[in-house]
């Protein structure tokens, strides 16, 4: 397994063969509903849109994980496998093989990658978005995705898994409460899949945000105190921290 970060929840996960764009956000600005001077997010130097893409596979409907301008830019005859909410926007945009996926139901992808929809994050009062379970299955080897830190006791059905991508520190606005849930729901979450990689994902990495939103964003938390957190718990689970844009191996069996 390849993997390669392309900043906040955008990954390029090479399995079994095959190239799986997620989330892309790699051109142009990101600006949510339209308000700039609420939330923007820019790159000093736009992400190359990866080649040869196998399928699209997008875990929310909102702007940093199925990102309108960058779509625009993928053939829309590639497959996109998607939330219910993400679906309908890459139907808008003229996507001619979407499969949407509700928590539960699964894909298989040119009979070599398995994925499997699970309860994700919490979009208002009603919509809960999707993380996935990615199966080798010509290895066996399994990934587990959540790019918000919302995980659902139901993964315990799926356990152990290989590769966790997940945050690993808490993002939030004080009084109305967390936007990342990092070092509580990732230890958990070690704990339930006992994976032999945990890798974070949303955080950092070559992006620069303004706004009104950002002035309230709080941050907790890091590389190395969740490493000490594993410790302290007994958890042999590693920590890969990614550079963005820097395609690296996994093989989980070592």
């Amino acid at each position: 397994m390849h993997l390669t970060w392309l900043d906040s929840n955008s990954w390029l996960i090479e399995m079994a063969g095959q190239r799986i764009l997620l989330d892309p956000w790699l051109i142009q600005p990101l600006i949510f509903g339209n308000l700039p001077w609420f939330f923007k997010g820019d790159r000093p130097t736009s992400r190359s849109i990866p080649e040869n893409i196998d399928l699209i596979l997008l875990s929310q409907g909102l702007e940093d994980h199925a990102h309108p301008p960058t779509l625009e830019q993928l053939d829309r005859s590639i497959p996109v496998v998607a939330s219910v909410n993400a679906a309908k926007v890459v139907q808008k945009l003229g996507y001619r093989n979407v499969t949407t996926l509700v928590h539960g139901e699964s894909y298989t992808h040119a009979s070599l990658v398995k994925i499997q929809a699970t309860p994700g994050s919490p979009i208002g009062p009603l919509l809960i978005e999707n993380g996935y379970v990615l199966t080798d299955l010509t290895t066996n080897t399994t990934l587990y995705y959540e790019p918000h830190g919302h995980h659902s006791p139901s993964l315990k059905e799926v356990a152990p898994i290989n590769v966790v991508i997940t945050p690993i520190v808490d993002l939030g606005i004080p009084l109305l409460g967390p936007i990342l849930k990092g070092r509580k729901s990732a230890l958990q979450v070690v704990e339930w899949l006992q994976p032999q990689v945990i890798i974070p994902t949303a955080a950092g990495g070559d992006v620069v945000f303004e706004g009104l939103l950002v002035s309230f964003l709080r941050s907790e938390g890091s590389v190395e105190e969740f490493r000490d957190l594993l410790a302290q718990n007994h958890l042999t689970t590693k920590v890969v921290e990614p550079k963005p844009g820097e395609r690296f191996e996994l093989d989980p069996s070592k």
